[in-house]
């Protein structure tokens, strides 16, 4: 694929490339994945790495002995523990077997969660094209051009924007916060179904909800995320 950006100029930190090259030695196939590789490209602070891989959970939890599983989902915590204070645990990173998903009874959670044999697959059921740009920390794979739109400074689903809102319908004020900041836009098809499905958040938890209003609070821009909540009609629910 394509790539827009010099790898070469690029490096994850120190725990999150160790994760990838401890998988890649077992065999199996890795990346980086979601917001973290998203804002590394972009220059930006990030935290709370995300990985996907092909090795299942019990394979994780083999490599990884200072890890856990607690989920349905298939993710796989893997604490990064200080340097020098091994009793000290620093972060959690999460690696998740790449999956495919059917059916969204509740618009948030799939019904029925089978594990993936390619990236590809997994990549093709991620929200943004922005989320959906791999890194192992020598190669980006990203199939939906979300490195261009990066650039362009343009949110866009993968695939059909109604589809992915109604498999999880948090995405549509996910969409807003990450279009908050100067110059960034969300795609016009994008935001014709936002304001289309903005019924779909009253399934949605109330905690969950305010967890993502908080965030767009806490960004540099949060009057202009509220301007696009309340043009995309989210806000008069939100704070109705």
């Amino acid at each position: 694929v394509h790539t827009r950006y010099n790898t070469s100029m690029i490096l994850l930190p120190q725990p999150a490339q160790a994760i990838i090259n401890s998988l890649q030695s077992a065999g199996f196939e890795a990346y980086a994945i979601g917001g973290s590789v998203r804002d590394l490209l972009t220059g930006k602070t990030t935290k709370g790495w995300d990985f996907t891989t092909n090795a299942t959970p019990q394979d994780l939890l083999k490599i990884f002995p200072d890890s856990y599983c607690d989920n349905q989902f298939g993710t796989v915590g893997i604490k990064i523990r200080d340097g020098k204070n091994k009793d000290i645990v620093l972060d959690i990173y999460e690696v998740t077997t790449y999956r495919s998903e059917k059916g969204y009874t509740d618009h948030r959670h799939p019904d029925k969660i089978s594990w993936g044999k390619t990236l590809s697959e997994d990549l093709s059921r991620r929200d943004f094209t922005v989320n959906a740009i791999a890194f192992d920390g020598k190669n980006i794979i990203d199939p939906y051009d979300g490195q261009k739109d990066l650039e362009n400074k343009i949110i866009r689903t993968v695939g059909n924007p109604g589809d992915r809102f109604k498999e999880d319908a948090l995405r549509l004020m996910r969409a807003v916060r990450i279009a908050t900041e100067p110059g960034c836009t969300i795609d016009l098809q994008t935001f014709e179904a936002i304001k289309a499905d903005v019924s779909l958040l009253s399934e949605i938890s109330a905690e969950r909800i305010r967890d993502e209003f908080l965030k767009l609070l806490a960004s540099e821009f949060a009057s202009d995320g509220i301007m696009l909540l309340k043009n995309t009609g989210i806000l008069s629910l939100v704070l109705p």
